[in-house]
């Protein structure tokens, strides 16, 4: 972690309010088993952390970035949990680690996410953030502090602009 000055000039990826959670968050607690009878989206999203937090759904505004500890996503596979963060308008979910089929579920919608153990751990409720994808750096406007990520690869990157695998497969498709 190294403190520096930061630039609120430059253009970033996502910068938001940051709502904060623990480790082990699993896809049960993200969107809750009752509520997988729909694939709407915007319906998901109003179950979103629901049994973590009942009032999540309504404090979140769009752009804002959701923060947690390890292992993020644990659990079943279901693609519901990145899909009720993502309609909720969450722009960026930072955490210590995630468990694979999540991230890789995340990826797929378009969901943009970012493993950093030091940001995780320094980042609290209520900080100000702002995310740059593609050089992997985290700056926490409020405590004026600068954490690294692993940047997203070229190719998930081109995924994450199309908002998701499928978009992305069918933009390259008009392509040739």
């Amino acid at each position: 972690m190294k403190k520096n000055t930061v630039d609120t000039k430059q253009n970033y990826s996502a910068r938001g309010l940051v709502h904060k959670y623990g480790d082990n968050i699993d896809t049960d607690v993200i969107i809750p088993a009752r509520h997988l009878n729909t694939t709407d989206p915007k319906e998901l999203a109003k179950f979103c952390l629901q049994d973590l937090d009942d009032k999540f759904a309504s404090r979140v505004k769009a752009g804002e970035i959701l923060v947690a500890g390890s292992n993020f996503g644990c659990g079943s596979s279901r693609e519901h949990a990145p899909i009720s963060i993502k309609a909720l308008g969450i722009s960026c979910v930072i955490a210590s680690s995630f468990a694979r089929i999540f991230y890789r579920n995340a990826i797929n919608i378009g969901l943009p996410i970012l493993e950093s153990e030091n940001a995780s751990k320094a980042i609290q409720n209520g900080d100000k953030v702002a995310v740059d994808y593609i050089s992997g750096t985290i700056i926490n406007e409020t405590k004026n502090e600068i954490y690294k990520a692993t940047p997203f690869p070229e190719f998930i990157m081109k995924i994450v602009e199309c908002g998701g695998l499928l978009n992305y497969l069918k933009t390259e498709g008009e392509k040739k």
